[in-house]
């Protein structure tokens, strides 16, 4: 019988990436999500019966158990960028960590392999860090030789980084950026996933991996590349640190006024506290290159899913093509 893997958060961005390429190996998948309705998506990933959503809470025990009957190697993509709710950071990123890598160790899983993020720390300024770093330290705790992935910011045809301001940049001449001369690295999607797919099947060395792209760049930078390809001109403006907490400040405040009515998916003070720190992996953390896997330029994807943001979407190239056949 083939092996069988348990992807929480398998529907999600990364997620999705991991369990097809684990149904292209051969293996069952089995992806934990809440709302499995909503995941249908992942079952043509393989034959029949080879990948199923399934119901879980991770921030049950009970639930969690359930879900991880049987599997060789479990994974845990879940993560959030709510700092309220009951599935807030500590909930997720630090508690619900915790208990996959706890029960895990408890029903003898053979290996885990947990996605973190660039910037954990268990004493970082925003809570998306601290409670990133407390969620590696409890796993390291529990999970016999566990493998932590921290990846930069991601990209792919389903990103909130780039889509989003892609999308912004329709709106009017000027797009606002915070923290503007913050570097990142971002990192394909699927790169991350080949990565994970190492660490699922053992070819990857216990500990942690650093994962950034090969370019780094500001965020300014990043931003002039993406209207570069969405063939827009607009000017990029810096919303000083000071300001950005004001705004945020009182976006957070209106989230709690209204007791949730108002959910503030704009800007929040833990995200600008974020922004304030590159992005990029550390000097001297292991990361592609002893995994084995080249990783892919921005450039070389972006293009293929940003092109529908462009003036005339899909058609912005044939009109370039007519206009120089007219010269």
């Amino acid at each position: 019988m083939s092996k069988l893997v348990t992807i929480y958060g398998g529907s999600g961005f990364l997620g999705r990436y991991i369990a097809r390429r684990m149904a292209k190996a051969g293996w069952r998948v089995r992806v934990a999500v809440r709302r499995p309705n909503e995941a249908l998506f992942v079952r043509p990933y393989g034959v029949v019966g080879q990948v199923e959503p399934v119901q879980c809470n991770i921030r049950d025990d009970a639930s969690v158990r359930a879900v991880m009957q049987g599997a060789d190697v479990v994974v845990n993509c879940v993560g959030t960028f709510d700092k309220s709710g009951k599935n807030n950071f500590d909930a997720v990123q630090h508690e619900g960590a915790e208990r996959i890598a706890r029960i895990a160790a408890e029903s003898g899983v053979a290996r885990m392999v947990h996605v973190s993020a660039i910037g954990a720390n268990p004493e970082g300024a925003s809570d998306y860090a601290r409670t990133k770093g407390l969620g590696e330290q409890a796993v390291m705790a529990h999970a016999p030789n566990p493998v932590i992935l921290r990846p930069s910011v991601m990209f792919g045809p389903e990103d909130g980084f780039y889509n989003r301001f892609a999308s912004m940049s329709r709106m009017g001449p000027v797009l606002p950026l915070v923290g503007a001369e913050t570097r990142f690295q971002p990192v394909y999607v699927d790169d991350v996933a080949q990565a994970a797919v190492k660490a699922i099947t053992g070819e990857a060395a216990s500990g942690v991996y650093e994962l950034g792209g090969p370019e780094v760049g500001t965020f300014r930078a990043l931003m002039q590349q993406m209207l570069t390809i969405v063939r827009r001109r607009r000017l990029i403006v810096n919303t000083p640190f000071w300001v950005a907490r004001l705004m945020a400040g009182a976006l957070d405040m209106a989230q709690g006024v209204t007791l949730g009515l108002f959910h503030n998916s704009i800007l929040t003070r833990d995200q600008v506290t974020s922004l304030a720190e590159d992005n990029v992996v550390a000097e001297g953390a292991k990361g592609f290159a002893a995994l084995g896997i080249t990783p892919t330029a921005p450039g070389a994807i972006l293009p293929s899913y940003l092109w529908r943001f462009r003036p005339s979407g899909q058609y912005d190239a044939i009109k370039e093509s007519a206009d120089n056949l007219r010269v």
